[in-house]
């Protein structure tokens, strides 16, 4: 009878049934895991992030470096030695870094060279917060300190008894300037080191003041020491050195500018004043609950808050402030396509490639204050450089495919931003979507596509399939921009109808998209397994389904609900069976979706991630809630190896986050989100305009994913899908979940979410 019991209560257990339940959430700070997703490699992703301390938004982070410095692996988790503290504007690994310099603290031997001054450490003797992190290095018997502003941070080290402590100021190769002021007890340099280029007149300056008289001092040309105070030269360094008592405390004050030394102190001047350390650390702290409770979660296993807030930390952090406030109280920022100083507003560090799906949705649900600042951001990098970014790193970089900016402008302007030059914008995008800019930016193959409503798979442009289908989703985002304007069908007409250019590229043989010659014919030999070659980091059934704005054309051309739906389940039940011949050999995100036991579903890259969303277009939404609530507990957790691939710049996070309400927005340039299944009991978004939107699931839990009703401020509700503009007035949604589908709901044509194919 024991084991019985015993069986009895383990099965509970592992079904989250006795799980301890968090019934409100006061610190929700406290519940991140900065470390989800850090135990990555470059041939297998959990997630390629590193711990960023940083305040959401800000223009620096700050985090440990265990990796080679310039490496892009910044931090991973099963690294054993830290070679400094990197100032770093890093998005992804991929990307690599800029606007970076490296503090460290070392004793006993005045070495700068960092795999002499790199230290054992713990995580076990480590805390990582977003607000504060601390770690102890071992072979320098220094406990570290950091805590965040925007443009700014305090460092703090306890130091041993000693005559040899000593600080590193590495400001990395590539040409950099250090300056030692001890009179002032003062270091100032720049460093120069990017990734991705060109870049005009780049410098990251910075400013430390250390509160301690500074009795050693020299500057190194990369290890070498060198004569005098001052040093420009290819990889320029600063150490700075004192005695110490035992448990001596020695602060920091750190801040950096893109504009010059003297708007670094004013940066400092401005976020610090006169804080200590422990005041910082608290106004970061608030900081980030301030943001994090704009979403009020209730109902949920501890596990599932942490995953929750970890995965909500990534999504506040990309893209980033380059903006300054200078002397007179003016936004200012530096251009990356100019060199020069100009007003206004900067941001940089995404890829919309990844992010036009779900994270910038979220931007203009949560915190659309933000986003038109990112939009008047836009508008000077339109000004400055004559395009869009579709990657910024911090100016335009050739990286990923399409023309998604179209989406991020418009979506904004269409889900209610105000208060910017939308025309200047509008501009842009039609400037954007008929021509071929540098660096990635417009539309490569354009020519092509707008003559014959493809790219052409026999004419050297990769991934044309894939190109072709995102344009035509950005051209159906522009035709929306372009309709609330108000301009004539005259100068609209022609995007409605490249919208519709995924069918040209639809083979009626095998229900899939396929690449097309420039001839008409379809691509020979076909192989739906093969990665890459016409796709961009998957393959056919992957990139199927990237008809965001007519799903309803899609199913149609596929035969109809029944094998809609069939097509869909086939992604699951076949084996991960891949071609990985165009790259000559296996990349990671490969790896991920045969790893994953999900068939050939690939949710560790964006491409097929609002898929399991599909099935509410064809009348069996429960399929939608069943693989929602697998693919978030199966593939998402707040541990090192918490991620099922690259997080990409809040993407993959946003798409965990959505489908805890509820819904997710399948196509981001319309006012709908697509229906999915609560995660929490109950969550309440705390809107900017002051209306709320509670989500009420009070029966939910590990069996009740299902939904069985649903009310909509008190009305009952059947639709598959949820306004956008309704939630702008404040709404109550009121689940009854259950252990079983109700397959009589959601399933009527009228039901289903919006296509344009079915436009009124």
């Amino acid at each position: 009878m024991k084991k019985a019991l015993a069986l009895i209560t383990s099965v509970l257990l592992a079904s989250g049934t006795f799980a301890q339940q968090v019934n409100k959430v006061t610190d929700p700070v406290e519940y991140i895991n900065t470390l989800m997703g850090t135990d990555s490699h470059y041939d297998l992703s959990n997630g390629n992030t590193y711990p960023a301390i940083a305040l959401p938004w800000g223009m620096n982070f700050w985090t440990p470096q265990t990796g080679v410095m310039g490496d892009g692996w910044a931090y991973t988790y099963d690294a054993h030695k830290i070679r400094g503290f990197k100032q770093t504007h890093q998005p992804s690994p991929w990307m690599n870094d800029y606007g970076q310099f490296a503090i460290m603290p070392v004793t006993k031997h005045a070495v700068v060279g960092q795999n002499k001054r790199a230290s054992w450490f713990s995580h076990k003797a480590e805390t990582a917060k977003p607000y504060y992190y601390s770690v102890y290095l071992a072979d320098h018997d220094v406990t570290t300190e950091i805590t965040p502003t925007e443009r700014s941070a305090q460092f703090r080290f306890t130091y041993p008894k000693t005559d040899s402590s000593f600080i590193v100021i590495d400001a990395l190769n590539k040409g950099s300037y250090v300056k030692i002021m001890p009179d002032q007890k003062k270091i100032v340099g720049y460093s120069t080191k990017y990734a991705r280029g060109p870049l005009k007149n780049f410098k990251n300056y910075f400013v430390i003041y250390v509160d301690k008289p500074i009795t050693y001092a020299h500057t190194f040309s990369d290890t070498t020491q060198t004569d005098g105070l001052e040093l420009q030269a290819e990889h320029a360094s600063a150490l700075i050195g004192f005695k110490t008592l035992q448990g001596e405390k020695v602060h920091l004050r750190v801040a950096s500018s893109f504009i010059s030394i003297e708007q670094a102190e004013l940066n400092l001047e401005r976020e610090q004043g006169k804080d200590s350390f422990d005041v910082t650390c608290q106004k970061a702290k608030a900081v980030w609950n301030k943001t994090l409770n704009h979403l009020q979660v209730e109902g949920g296993s501890v596990d599932q808050m942490r995953t929750f807030y970890s995965c909500f930390y990534r999504m506040v952090f990309f893209p980033n402030k380059l903006y300054e406030i200078d002397k007179d109280n003016k936004i200012v920022h530096y251009s990356a396509s100019t060199g020069k100083v100009f007003p206004g507003y900067k941001f940089a560090g995404t890829g919309f490639w990844d992010t036009f799906r779900a994270l910038y949705p979220f931007l203009n649900l949560v915190y659309p204050s933000i986003n038109k600042e990112m939009q008047e951001g836009l508008i000077n990098d339109y000004k400055e450089g004559g395009w869009l970014p579709e990657w910024s790193s911090p100016g335009y970089s050739a990286v990923m495919i399409g023309n998604n900016s179209a989406s991020v402008v418009s979506e904004a302007y269409l889900k209610g931003l105000r208060g910017y030059d939308i025309n200047i914008l509008w501009d842009a995008l039609v400037h954007g979507a008929n021509n071929a800019g540098p660096q990635a930016t417009g539309r490569e193959g354009v020519e092509y596509y707008n003559k014959l409503g493809y790219v052409p798979y026999d004419v050297k442009i990769n991934e044309n399939a894939a190109r072709t289908l995102e344009y035509a989703y950005d051209d159906f985002a522009i035709y929306k921009l372009g309709k609330a304007l108000g301009k004539p069908e005259s100068e609209i007409g022609i995007y409605k109808k490249r919208a519709m250019n995924y069918k040209n590229l639809f083979d009626p043989e095998t229900k899939l998209m396929r690449g097309k010659n420039q001839d008409g014919t379809f691509e020979k030999p076909f192989s739906p397994f093969k990665w890459g070659d016409a796709f961009t980091e998957g393959n056919s059934w992957h990139y199927s389904w990237s008809v965001f704005q007519d799903m309803q054309g899609l199913v149609d051309l596929i035969g109809g609900r029944q094998k809609f739906i069939a097509k869909l389940d086939s992604v699951f039940t076949m084996p991960p069976v891949f071609d990985d011949s165009y790259y000559g050999g296996t990349i990671h995100e490969i790896r991920e979706m045969q790893i994953m036991n999900m068939g050939q579903y690939a949710h560790g890259n964006q491409p097929i991630q609002h898929m399991i969303y599909l099935y509410n277009y064809a009348g069996e939404p429960w399929k939608t809630q069943f693989h929602v609530r697998d693919a978030m507990e199966k593939l998402y957790k707040a541990t090192p190896d918490g991620y099922c691939g690259d997080e990409d710049n809040g993407q993959t996070s946003a798409w965990y986050v959505f489908s805890a309400m509820g819904f997710y927005p399948v196509t981001p340039a319309s006012d709908q989100y697509v229906l999915g299944t609560p995660l929490f009991k109950k969550i309440t978004l705390n809107l900017e305009n002051g209306k709320k939107v509670v989500i009420n699931a009070a029966n939910n839990s590990p069996a009740n994913k299902y939904i069985n009703t649903l009310t909509v401020n008190g009305k009952p509700y059947d639709l598959t899908w949820l306004s956008h503009s309704e939630f702008k007035k404040g709404a109550v949604l009121n689940f009854n979940m259950a252990p079983q589908p109700n397959k009589a709901r959601g399933v009527k044509v009228s039901d289903v979410p919006y296509s344009l194919s079915t436009e009124k």
